[in-house]
Order: structure tokens, then sequence, then C-alpha cells
């Protein structure tokens, strides 16, 4: 069975985070418009819905990553775990709670990966 555990928590966990991400960017841009069409210019509310966009932009390559990790994970262990470590961790620093079902599987995920021992060093 190997390291099949890990490559669901992975996978579904970068779906999760790029959908909480891609949730983040439409209600960030709906922000905005609504933010630029009350004011009719540049409110400061416009600005930070513009910065939070750009950062939720990165949330949704961030969660691509994560989906990479949990499809290697069988074949380069680490490389998987750590790539789903830092994808759950950048994907909480860039757009927040709507990263949270994605964030945790990523992180239980790549944990597991890290930690779990393989099963032919058992062996031996």
């Amino acid at each position: 069975m190997g390291r099949t555990a890990e490559l669901i928590l992975g996978i579904l966990g970068g779906i999760f985070g790029l959908g909480g991400a891609l949730i983040a960017l439409f209600a960030v841009g709906a922000v905005g418009a609504i933010a630029t069409g009350v004011s009719g210019a540049e409110s400061e509310t416009a600005k930070q819905a513009a910065d939070m966009a750009g950062r939720a932009t990165i949330g949704c390559l961030i969660g691509i990553v994560g989906i990479v990790g949990g499809a290697i994970v069988k074949s380069k262990t680490k490389v998987g775990g750590w790539l789903m470590i830092i994808s759950a961790v950048g994907g909480f620093i860039t757009v927040g709670l709507f990263y949270l079902l994605g964030g945790l599987l990523l992180l239980i995920g790549g944990g597991m990966a890290l930690l779990k021992k393989d099963e032919e060093a058992k062996k031996k």
C-alpha cells in the first residue's frame, strides 16, 4: 500500500487549497468592484482588495505546488512531503483562513510523508 494516504491527503489538500484561494480571489474581486463603484475613485479599500487579489493569485499557485507534492510523494517521498508542507504554510500566509481545510490536509500529508518509515527500511 505504501504512501497512498499521503498521496490522497496531498492531492485533496492541494485541490481544497486551490479552491479556497479561488474563492478568496473572487470574493476580493467583488469587494474591489463594489469599493470602486461606490466611491468612484481608487479608495483605500480598493487598493487593499487589489493587494489581496495578488496574494490570492499566489495562493492558487501554491495550491498547485501542493497537488504536485501529493502526486510525487510515492516516488520521491521527502521532496513530496516538503512540497506539501511548504504549500500548507504558504497558503496560510497568503490567503489565511480560505486555505484552512486544504492547508490542514497538506500539513498532515506532508508530516506523514516525512515521519513515516519506508516499508523496505522496516524489513532490514
